[in-house]
């Protein structure tokens, strides 16, 4: 049984956990496949970094709410880096505007299950279909790695649409897990707390007064994407042996409990 290198699809990876997950894995001997909306700057700057980490690097434009559009993802990072090994479902959009849950909209609906769980859970089918018909005794660590959020579990009722799109992703991970166990391929959910993203920019100063002043969460700062890339690096390197199905919370304790 020979060794090859392993070989990942990182969604939504031009910048921000994608990206930091992309520098990680590469670090671990990953050949990675870098996807974005379009191939401009931001794309580019994010291949140019993972590169300097070695290993092959392709950049892969395409919308994962395109369903039709996935087979040719998948077969342009392939085509690029070699068989895949692992697929990072990082790709996801927040809210079109933050408010009151009764004002909520059909398109903002809508916009956050298309991206943040159908997107996910097909691409993760299409990604599954491919493993299965294949001989895998390569000596890789097959998995299948997917970003949902602490709000799959917590109410931020001014997203109410984004919390119902996460829940919905983090089932996913559960329903391939228990498909793909006796396939000998791993599913992980990573829920990440409140991360440093443009995602989070909007709220930023209330978070870290929340945190500051209120023990929002138990490690007193705020989250960088590069903590949640080696979380996602570590789980794809098979680094946490005899696990699958596993919800790790990257959140620095905000959801432990408290009276």
């Amino acid at each position: 049984m020979s060794t090859r290198r392993q070989a990942a699809l990182v969604t939504g990876s031009s910048r921000g956990i994608g990206l930091a997950a992309a520098v990680e894995l590469a670090k671990k001997g990953f050949d990675v496949a870098l996807n974005g909306l379009a191939d401009d700057a931001e794309l580019t700057a994010a291949r140019d970094a993972v590169a300097a980490h070695g290993g092959k690097v392709v950049k892969v434009v395409g919308d994962v709410s395109d369903l039709a559009g996935q087979a040719a993802m998948l077969d342009a990072a392939e085509a690029g880096i070699g068989e895949l090994s692992t697929l990072v479902n990082n790709a996801g959009v927040s809210v079109l505007s933050r408010g009151d849950l009764l004002d909520v909209s059909e398109e903002s609906y809508d916009r956050c299950m298309a991206v943040n769980a159908k997107a996910m859970f097909f691409l993760s089918q299409a990604f599954a279909r491919r493993l299965v018909k294949r001989v895998r005794d390569d000596g890789r660590f097959y998995s299948l790695v997917n970003v949902s959020s602490s709000n799959a579990t917590a109410v931020a009722v001014q997203r109410g649409e984004y919390c119902a799109s996460k829940a919905a992703a983090a089932m996913t991970s559960k329903v391939f897990a228990v498909r793909l166990g006796m396939e000998g391929i791993a599913v992980y959910d990573i829920q990440p707390g409140i991360i440093e993203t443009a995602m989070t920019s909007v709220a930023r100063e209330s978070y870290e007064r929340r945190i500051r002043e209120e023990g929002l969460t138990l490690l007193p700062r705020m989250g960088h994407p590069e903590d949640v890339g080696r979380i996602i690096a570590t789980l794809a390197g098979g680094e946490l042996p005899y696990t699958t199905g596993q919800v790790i919370s990257a959140d620095a304790g905000m959801l432990v409990q408290r009276f």
